[in-house]
Formats: C-alpha cells, structure tokens, sequence
C-alpha cells in the first residue's frame, strides 16, 4: 500500500469514528477561561478531583503555579470525563510539559551526559542543536496536548479508546493548525488508547523509559529486593527520622517543601522540570490535589513527596530532599521506601516514572516506555517533518539504545 493510500484510508478511519461518535452522542464539550462557570462539573472522584485541581489555574493563570509553564489551559468534557487541554503557539522556554521542543532538545541534549562518552555527547550535542532549529522552523511547539495535567506523568481516567478518538476529532476540529498530542502513554496501562489512536492515525512517538513498580500484587518483587526495601525501611529508626503525614504538615512548612523539590529537580536534574511555585503546593496541600508526605527530624523537615492516583495508578509529581546533607544518611531510599508503602497500603499500582534506573530495578520495578500519540496528518509536509523524523529516530534507534544501557 502507498503512502497516498494510506493517507486517505486514514482519513477514512478518522471520518468513521467521528461519525461514531456523534451517532453515540458522544459530545465533546470545551472550555476556556470565560466560559469556565458553565461547566457542569462531574460529581465523581475524578469530577471533583479536576475541579479543585484545574479551576485555580484556569481563574489566576498557570504560571502563578507552574512559573516556567506559560499556556492556555482548557477543559474538555467528554460523557462524565473532564480532562485538560493545553494550546500552545510557540514559547519554547516552556518546561517540557507542554513543550515538544524542550523535551526533544533542550533536554534531550542535559541527558546526554548519561551516555558517558564524551566524544558521543558532543556530536549528539551538534546534531541535536541542528535538528533543533529545524524544528522551531517548523513549528513543531504548535501543539494542543490533551489530558495534559502539566505534570512528569499524566495519568489517564478510565477512558476508553473510542473517547480519545472523538477527542482527537474535536480538537483537530477546533485546532486545524495545531498538531494534537497525548502524553504519556504506556501500552501496557493504556492498550485500548494507543491502539485506537494509533488505528486514527496517530504515531507513537517515544518519550522516555519509565518504572512499574506492581505494590498491588503480594508476590511482587524477588528476594533481593524484598531485602533491600527492608534495608531501606531500617534507615529511619538508624537516622532517627518520623515520617510526616500531611495531617501534621503546616502551611509554614510549605517554603521548605518547595525548596527541597528546587534542590532535587531543579538544581540536581534540570531547570526544564515543572518549576512548582510555593502557590502551586500550597494549593495543592490545601485542595487535597496532592497528598503530602514528609521526613522530619529534630523539627526540620528534610525530604518530601507529594502523589495522587488514578484509575488504580499512582505517581509522585512532587519529590525532594535536602541534597546537602550526607549521601549515606539515604534520604531518597527512605522517600523511596515510604512511597512503596504508600502504594501498597492504597492497592495501586505506583508509576515511579523516569530515572535512578537501577535503583528502582533492584527494588522490584519493571522497565517499560512511555509514548506520544501525536496527530499531524491534517498539516503541510513543511509542519509534519519533524514528527516523522522523531518517529523513525527514537522507534528505531534511540529505544534500542535505552534499552540496551538500561536508562
């Protein structure tokens, strides 16, 4: 089959599943800003949880709690499923949440350093800053990501793949200039949505290597990890710290927390991180958004995390430690530890998303990898290019070589 066949039977998927969607009455409804007091607001978990989550950015903007994400945030309702959308033209200082540019380049080429050999890093490096400029000559920053929280890891509802496809056509629809993308997919968690965007028309474009740790199933995990969780468990009393619940965390304690998230994921891993104001975590805190967890000793808390779960996931957007202080006295194994408890005591299963790979793998979790569908087929070949090139790059090159050196 040619490509120009496999164009128009694309198409002709798509037109069949909008048309689906309209006999099902499957409408999709958007919201912007002025519009926000007519959402009909889902009295569900996830109805309740969006709202308290996604209201005060909507209302104050999102940069007064995300200060290097600058973008229009919108609310897609879909049968009783609220997701978020994000528009964007151009800004390509974003964090990498909304920023294809940022993630594909900017800190692509900070990672490199993980390679560990030099001569590679550098002509990576230059490829990369080429390729880079060939992308923001064709826009590719142009985007509107949906279900996009604006976090490490995007968790989805209980979604199903129909739905993503009428929300793709909606978007498309609204957005005939844009690309249109879901993040963070793992087939293994969301086998019905890529294989639904995929049939649509979408690429699976490669993002990152990430960590399932199963904590719901008892007979997870070997010997040698159940050991060293044990290990990691016995630190606390060693160090003398008591894990902080957020009951018994105070609003004065909010300068700190987000001092140590800027110690770890900021200045450790990389400025191109969501950089969470003390507004975002106060809110946070305050809203139930996310749940907070500290290590305090003698009065000063020292490490924190802050997760949230979904459709039987969990994830920890919010993780950090005080970085000064002795390696050995093992502040991420104990942050670690208590996560892994945390997602056993609630039955989920826990997405530690991306790094500390061996760490995380001697400890039980499961490598796997995370993907961008991305719908571009509607734009000019002069827009498209660097979507296909990524495509081709990451499936067939850059996964085999994560894998390979276990990144």
């Amino acid at each position: 089959m040619n490509n120009a066949v496999k164009e128009k039977e694309l198409e002709r998927c798509v037109r069949i599943d909008t048309a689906k969607c309209e006999e099902r009455d499957h409408r999709v409804r958007i919201y912007d800003r002025n519009s926000l007091e007519d959402i009909d607001w889902p009295n569900t978990k996830d109805g309740r949880y969006a709202r308290a989550y996604l209201e005060p950015m909507m209302l104050q903007g999102t940069r007064d709690f995300i200060v290097n994400v600058n973008t229009t945030l919108l609310i897609a309702r879909i049968d009783d499923l609220v997701l978020p959308l994000t528009v964007n033209e151009a800004e390509y200082e974003n964090s990498y949440v909304c920023s294809p540019y940022t993630h594909y380049v900017r800190y692509a080429k900070q990672e490199l350093m993980l390679l560990r050999k030099p001569l590679l890093e550098k002509g990576l490096s230059a490829l990369l800053s080429v390729v880079g400029w060939g992308m923001q000559r064709s826009q590719i920053n142009k985007v509107v990501h949906v279900n996009n929280w604006l976090l490490s890891t995007n968790l989805y509802p209980a979604m199903s793949g129909e739905q993503a496809v009428c929300l793709l056509a909606a978007v498309r629809e609204r957005y005939p200039e844009h690309a249109v993308v879901f993040r963070s997919l793992c087939p293994e968690l969301h086998s019905d949505l890529t294989s639904k965007l995929k049939q649509a028309g979408c690429q699976l474009i490669p993002s990152r290597q990430i960590y399932l740790y199963r904590a719901n199933d008892p007979s997870f995990g070997n010997a040698k990890s159940r050991w060293l969780l044990k290990r990691d468990y016995e630190l606390f009393a060693k160090h003398g710290y008591e894990i902080v619940s957020q009951a018994n965390l105070t609003d004065a304690d909010i300068s700190r927390i987000a001092e140590l998230y800027r110690l770890l994921y900021l200045e450790k891993y990389s400025y191109d991180n969501p950089q969470f104001s003390e507004h975002f975590i106060a809110t946070a805190k305050a809203s139930g958004a996310l749940t907070l967890y500290g290590l305090r000793k003698e009065g000063r808390i020292d490490a924190v995390m802050g997760y949230f779960s979904r459709n039987g996931v969990m994830t920890t957007p919010l993780f950090g430690y005080d970085t000064a202080l002795p390696q050995f006295t093992g502040l991420y194994r104990m942050l670690s530890a208590c996560l892994i408890g945390q997602a056993r005591e609630n039955g989920h299963l826990l997405h530690e998303s991306a790094g500390a790979a061996q760490f995380k793998r001697n400890r039980g979790a499961v490598a796997d990898f995370e993907y961008s569908a991305v719908y571009e087929r509607h734009l000019p070949l002069g827009r498209r290019w660097c979507w296909l090139l990524l495509d081709r790059l990451l499936n067939r090159v850059g996964v085999p070589l994560m894998r390979r050196m276990k990144l």
